[in-house]
C-alpha cells in the first residue's frame, strides 16, 4: 500500500518527477506555495507568477526523473530534505544532482520560503 506523503517537501518532491510525466500537475506543483512565496532554488530568488514559469521551464527541460530524498521537521519547524536526482533531459543527455531543500511554512501550511543548497550541482 502507498501512503500520500503528509510532509509539504516529500509532497513537493515527488511532484517534481510526476510534472515530468504529467506537465499538467503543474497546478498541483503551485498550490503548495502561498501568492508571497520566495523560491530561491540557485541563485536567483523567484516570486509571484515567476514560480509557475519556472517549473513550466523545469519541466520543458526535462525528459524523465527519479528523485530520493528523506524529510526531517526541525524544531522551528522548518522542513528540510536531502534529496538526490536523476534524469534524463529533453535533449537526451543524462544529469545527477544532489541537494539540501529548507521550507518555511505559512499557517496553512504553504510554503511561504523554499531554499535549495546543492551539494552535487546538475552535472
Amino acid at each position: 500500500m502507498t501512503q500520500s506523503p503528509t510532509r509539504v517537501l516529500d509532497r513537493y518532491i515527488g511532484l517534481a518527477d510526476k510534472v515530468i510525466a504529467d506537465p499538467s500537475a503543474v497546478d498541483e506543483l503551485v498550490a503548495l506555495f502561498a501568492p508571497d512565496a520566495v523560491v530561491q532554488l540557485d541563485d536567483t530568488p523567484v516570486t509571484g507568477p515567476a514560480i509557475r514559469e519556472m517549473y513550466c521551464e523545469f519541466v520543458a527541460a526535462h525528459a524523465e526523473s527519479r528523485h530520493f530524498w528523506n524529510t526531517t521537521v526541525l524544531p522551528d519547524g522548518t522542513e528540510r530534505a536531502t534529496w538526490v536526482v536523476a534524469a534524463r533531459m529533453a535533449d537526451g543527455s543524462l544529469m545527477t544532482a544532489a541537494g539540501v531543500e529548507h521550507a518555511r511554512l505559512d499557517d496553512d501550511g504553504r510554503i511561504v520560503e523554499l531554499r535549495n543548497e546543492y551539494t552535487r550541482r546538475p552535472g
